[in-house]
């Protein structure tokens, strides 16, 4: 039978990925003890009021159709939080979608197509090979030096750029590096954008859990109005993945061209979803400060133990909920480390999944109770003594 050339595109872009944290689950369902330190699901639940708030808005009939550009009250509030970061930004410059991962998808869907190149920091997530080839683009690899931090340098991005480059993907706070880029380092990339014509799109689902110092944004500075798209999602600030409720913000332009795009998508979140997005981006809720302070106690866990044995680096992020460990001083790569630590009673991602340049790294998740951290880094000691 015939299938449409996406499907091939993205043949080699899904699951496979997350094969070591689908193993663990497995694992711990028939009854072993594996600590699993894979996806950055958080460990506490949203605030008890978002869950009110979504309940009430469906017992009122908030449970009909939507529109493709989002429900009014949620545009607004959208439009009102992104305005205070740059002047004249409104209910116009906003999309609204089920969760930051189909807003990037739509996003790439309207702005690329065959034969365009996608610039994208190496390591990146581990889901933006696929949105970069789903509509026939390709990625254009930058490398991010650990040397660097893992930052995203305009020197490094301006050797990287070719003909067919058309979009920077920037993801800063970064996943998986937790790596955050200044106002000034930003200043410099978008001077190189500016003077290649890129777009960038902006994935910035992180900003709330920056551990130290301000966020900053590429969105925020007024000359690059017309190229930056901001994409981020209540899912990580407000410990509310499962609820699918992100965003894109950018020039009016962008947003009336994709809007046909995601009205044949989706046609719209859910109207209670929305509703409860409404009150949370309207609100000043504890949960991303709490979250913070806590993954930031635990990058000083992991790090302060790991950094003692022999073979490990462990890397300390400057926001996220991620730590990365560098176990080439092991004699392995990641992905043979990750794989027979398993074994070992502890669940990481092998760097392979986040890009060519992280093949000798790890990620460990944040998103346990502190015991779990204690116990994790016991168990890679052992481990690695016993190489």
């Amino acid at each position: 039978m015939h299938y449409a050339a996406i499907t091939e595109r993205l043949a080699h872009t899904g699951g496979a990925k997350w094969a070591i944290h689908q193993r663990c689950r497995t694992m711990n369902a028939a009854g072993a003890d594996i600590i699993e330190l894979t996806i950055g699901e958080p460990d506490q639940p949203p605030d008890p009021r978002l869950f009110e708030v979504c309940h009430a808005s469906m017992l009122a009939g908030r449970t009909g159709y939507s529109n493709g550009r989002g429900e009014p009250e949620l545009l607004e509030a959208i439009a009102a939080r992104y305005s205070r970061r740059r002047a004249g930004v409104d209910s116009q410059n906003v999309l609204c979608f089920p969760g930051t991962q189909t807003a990037l998808f739509a996003t790439m869907m309207g702005l690329t197509g065959p034969g365009d190149g996608v610039l994208v920091g190496d390591p990146f997530y581990a889901t933006y090979e696929g949105v970069i080839v789903a509509s026939g683009a390709h990625r254009e690899s930058v490398p991010l030096r650990s040397e660097n931090g893992f930052r995203l340098t305009a020197e490094d991005l301006e050797a990287s750029i070719t003909p067919h480059s058309r979009v920077l993907l920037l993801n800063s706070p970064h996943n998986p590096t937790g790596a955050v880029l200044d106002a000034g380092e930003l200043a410099q990339i978008g001077e190189v954008c500016r003077k290649h014509d890129l777009w960038i799109v902006a994935d910035e689902v992180y900003e709330e859990l920056v551990f130290d110092g301000n966020f900053a944004s590429p969105f925020d500075n007024p000359e690059l109005a017309d190229r930056v798209i901001a994409l981020s999602s209540i899912s990580k600030s407000h410990a509310a993945p499962g609820f699918r409720s992100g965003w894109a913000v950018g020039p009016q332009e962008f947003c009336d061209k994709l809007l046909p795009l995601a009205e044949t998508m989706l046609f719209g979140n859910q109207p209670f979803i929305a509703d409860m997005t409404a009150f949370a981006l309207n609100s000043d809720l504890p949960t991303s400060a709490r979250m913070r302070a806590s993954y930031k106690h635990r990058t000083t866990l992991f790090a302060d133990t790991l950094e003692k044995i022999d073979g490990i680096t462990p890397f300390r992020p400057q926001a996220g909920m991620f730590i990365v460990l560098d176990v080439s001083g092991t004699g392995l790569d990641g992905e043979s480390f990750a794989w027979r630590l398993l074994e070992a009673g502890v669940a990481v991602m092998p760097g392979s999944s986040f890009g060519a340049n992280a093949g000798a790294l790890v990620r460990l998740s944040l998103t346990v109770p502190d015991e779990s951290v204690v116990e994790a880094c016991a168990r890679i000691k052992r481990f690695v003594e016993g190489l």
